[in-house]
């Protein structure tokens, strides 16, 4: 009888966890329905009302200008959500080809810092850097790679706390090639450290900023696809994240 009631006893709390695991899912069903809605609705709907502003007859030149350089601001921010689902959808299938190669790391983190340069230097944050050496490689595919690290780069810049600081590394060890981004984060995380890989979920739960909450997941998806691995660490206001490649064989 004890032993029966053990097993009783083990049977109810692994139905539990499996409930609260569906219910979880479900929840997160629905957050994804409405935040799709919301994030596409919005510059779909200030496109259409400017349209329809420019319909009108005899506005000003500066008028018509004013009103074409918001629809093309809209449209491209359009584009970009568009752009990311297709992508998120690709990772989440497997249905995306790889082109391996040697990667200089060091070089391709450079190179997404240079792309970054004008957007870091009019933002409310510092970055410091810290490069181990100038010759870090991995079997990678160079363009997926280096969405990561424009994913990651623009998380930051979007999410950070103004007048503070944001810290990159890249190093590597024995086995693999270690990238890690730090800053303060601006908004309050109060919901576990795996819902931010969900789709469309944003440190910014009021989605205020213009990111489309796709960009860790797609990174972490890049990640796992070419064998590596991304991690997210919080202790308190300060979001850490950690990128590991295998180390391509001396």
């Amino acid at each position: 009888m004890a032993d029966l009631a053990g097993h009783l006893n083990q049977m109810q709390i692994g139905f539990k966890t499996l409930l609260d695991k569906e219910m979880r899912i479900e929840r997160l069903k629905t957050e994804l329905i409405a935040n799709v809605s919301h994030d596409l609705k919005t510059p779909l709907t200030s496109i259409i009302n400017y349209v329809d502003l420019l319909k009108q007859k005899d506005l000003p030149s500066d008028t018509i200008e004013s009103y074409v350089q918001v629809v093309d601001r809209k449209t491209q921010r359009l584009k970009v959500l568009i752009d990311d689902l297709l992508e998120a959808s690709k990772m989440s299938s497997g249905a995306v080809e790889l082109h391996m190669e040697t990667v200089n790391v060091s070089s391709l983190l450079s190179q997404a810092l240079a792309e970054f340069s004008d957007k870091i230097e009019n933002s409310e944050v510092s970055f410091r850097v810290q490069i181990e050496h100038p010759q870090i490689t991995a079997a990678l595919d160079g363009r997926k790679t280096w969405r990561i690290f424009e994913n990651l780069l623009s998380n930051a810049l979007k999410y950070a706390m103004p007048h503070t600081r944001v810290h990159l590394n890249l190093r590597e060890d024995h086995d693999h090639v270690v990238f890690t981004i730090k800053n303060v984060s601006a908004y309050e995380i109060d919901f576990e450290v795996e819902e931010l890989f969900e789709r469309f979920k944003r440190g910014d739960q009021s989605r205020h900023t213009e990111g489309s909450g796709l960009g860790l997941s797609i990174a972490k998806s890049i990640a796992e696809l070419q064998g590596g691995d991304l991690q997210i660490e919080m202790d308190g206001d300060l979001f850490k994240v950690t990128v590991r490649f295998k180390r391509k064989p001396d």
